[in-house]
This record gives C-alpha cells, structure tokens and sequence, in this order.
C-alpha cells in the first residue's frame, strides 16, 4: 500500500503551488478566495466508510464533489500541409479542479504544443472561477469541464477537447481503444486519516480533429493518454518523480514512476503493463532498469533535467529495452500563475525490443522536483 500511496503523489505538487497561490491571491480581495486567515478545510479526522463505492462509467468521468480533482490528456498528431509533406505535433491539455467548503470550484489548466516539424514548444495557462457552486448532481453523465474558453467534454470514452492559445488551437475527439486501466486494481487508494484517492487511465486513445496552425486548419490523426484522478486528500510530498506514458506501435503501453525523496534519491518505483487485450499486471519494480542517457539544461529557469534514457524490463512475461528519445530538448513549463510550478513534460519518440521483437512508439515524459 506503501507504493500505492507514493506512486499517487505525481501531481500532488502541483496541488500544493495551486494552494499556496489561492492563498496568496486572497490578499488582492479576489471574490470567493478564502482570506489568508482563515485556515483551509480539513480532511476529515476519521476512516471513509469501508467499502468506498466502486467507479462506476460514465457517471465517475464527470465533477466529484470532493477536495481535488483532474483531467489530463496528453498526446501526438500529425496533419499533412498544402505541399504533402507530415507535420508533426505533441500535445498536452490539463484541467484541475479545487473545492474549498460551499465556494465555487476553482480551475487551473495548462495547454501546450510541441511542434516538431519547427522544432518548438509553445504553452499557456488559465486560472479561473467558476460562478456558481458545483450542482449536486451532474445535468448529463461523463466529463464537462472547463477552464475560461479551455474545454474538456466526453462520455465512455469519447471525449471532446478545445484549447487555443498564439498562433494555435485544437479541436479533437479522442476514442478510447480499450477499456479504462483501474490504477490499484479497483481505481481506489486509500490513505487512511489523510483521505482516499480514485485514479484511472485511459492508455489508448484515438484522436482525429483540426489543428489551427499559425492560421491555417489542418486536419490530424493519431493517438493520446489520459489521466482521471479525484479524491479528498492534501497529504503532500516534499519530492519529485519521473513519469513515463509508453505507447509501442504492437498496442502495448507502458506507465512507469520512479519517486525521490527531497535528497533525490528514488524511494518508490512502479511499472504497469497493458496488454493488447487491454489486461494490465503490475511489473516488480526490482525488474525496471533505467539510465539516463543526456541533459538538457533552460535557459529560462537554470534548471538541468534528464534527457533521453535507456529503459530495461527486466521481466519474463514483458522483456522490453527501449530508448528514450525527447522529440525537443526545451518542453519544460513555467505556469506560476495558474498552479505556481515549473515543470518539465514533453513528447517522446521510442525505439528498442518487445519480447524479442523490434518495436517502435511514442509517449511522453513528466519530470518534476528538479529545481533545487
């Protein structure tokens, strides 16, 4: 339960900066911030009732009414220019939500793309209020979230996403290709007197829609991940982590984390596996091997992050060695004005073996805790 636990603290980070900046924003009187005096709510004092309900589809895609909540999607298109030639594109569209006592939610979101073809990396940020407090019961099913004119909508796997920022826009509907991955067996964790967590992926989505680029509408195919998590938790860890979505083109997928503590020594390491049938086992973490191979240092923040690694799986039933390889150097993102963080997460392209055959594929890569 101990991995379970500190598997989950990816994002928590990002919970912790969103606070503190609710807090700090208190000050310039925005409506509906609770005041820096006032302490935010706690998680109950006592156990969930035992048995939590199970997730259940669609209604567990939409809002909850709990502490914490997200929806991230991340993943790649391409799109055939005017002249014939591929474009290539990475993408990422995140929407958090925060509930604070009967105060409307709060949303922060991040959205960005990574244009390959023109080697470079562009990203934007909302932080908005809602006008009314959470319903108490959703009007339809599924997902409806949005963060100014940032959106996410979707039901059993068709999702719907629409962002726009300079120069770009995206308006993609995502199918998923196999069923969702209950994270945990049943997609819950619990934490005890610090509160529960669900958490589900969608490991193999496939995207069609347009791609406004620099004006000009194209048309793109290819695929996504998603990440649905919800629960009443502000337990927070003082660490990073590195996070690896794996999407090989024989429709296997890889999720990978290995946790560090403050001193940056990995204290916790998980590996899931999914099959092209769509069944997923956990990986024994002694069985993961993984050396990076370059850095690659901002020039906006100073930080050095890793940069490319050969991964080992060292497992009879998923023998697998992959190389890892950044589709660009620079995709890391400075949102201190939406959840106060800065963070690495980008495209990747993959080459290596799968159970003694050649494969290839694409994923992307989240590195946090970096800034020291």
């Amino acid at each position: 339960m101990k991995d379970h636990i500190q598997r989950n603290t990816r994002r928590f980070a990002f919970l912790l900066s969103f606070l503190s900046l609710l807090i700090l924003l208190s000050s310039c009187g925005f409506p509906g911030i609770i005041s820096a005096a006032q302490q935010l709510p706690q998680v109950k004092q006592s156990p969930q009732p035992t048995p939590l309900p199970p997730v259940r589809f669609p209604e567990d895609e939409g809002s909850h009414h709990n502490l914490t909540e997200w929806w991230y999607y991340t993943g790649h298109f391409t799109a055939k220019e005017a002249s014939g030639k591929e474009h290539r594109y990475g993408f990422e569209l995140v929407i958090f939500q925060v509930l604070r006592s009967d105060l409307p939610p709060v949303y922060a979101s991040h959205f960005a793309i990574s244009d390959i073809t023109r080697g470079e990396f562009h990203y934007d940020q909302r932080q908005v209020m809602a006008s009314a407090p959470l319903p108490a019961q959703p009007a339809t099913p599924g997902i409806n979230v949005r963060a100014g004119d940032w959106q996410i909508q979707g039901e059993n796997g068709h999702d719907h996403l629409m962002a726009a920022m300079n120069n770009y826009a995206i308006n993609l509907n995502l199918t998923g290709q196999k069923a969702p991955i209950l994270h945990n067996g049943n997609g819950l964790i619990t934490y005890g007197l610090a509160g529960f967590s669900y958490y589900y992926s969608r490991t193999n989505m496939a995207v069609a829609g347009t791609v406004q680029d620099h004006g000009q509408s194209l048309q793109v195919t290819g695929q996504a991940w998603m990440d649905h998590q919800w629960g009443d938790f502000l337990t927070l860890a003082n660490s990073g982590w590195d996070w690896f979505s794996i999407q090989l083109n024989d429709t296997t997928e890889l999720m990978i984390y290995f946790i560090r503590d403050a001193s940056g020594k990995t204290i916790s390491t998980y590996a899931g596996y999914v099959d092209q049938q769509g069944h997923d086992r956990v990986i024994a973490a002694d069985a993961l091997h993984i050396t990076v191979l370059d850095k690659w240092t901002s020039p906006v923040t100073g930080i050095t992050y890793p940069s490319g690694w050969k991964l080992v799986v060292d497992d009879p039933q998923v023998h697998t060695t992959l190389t890892i390889t950044p589709q660009l150097k620079d995709q890391e993102l400075v949102v201190r004005e939406s959840t106060g963080n800065t963070y690495w997460e980008g495209a990747v392209d993959i080459q290596g073996q799968h159970k003694g055959k050649a494969v290839n594929g694409m994923g992307y890569v989240e590195l946090t805790g970096y800034l020291k």
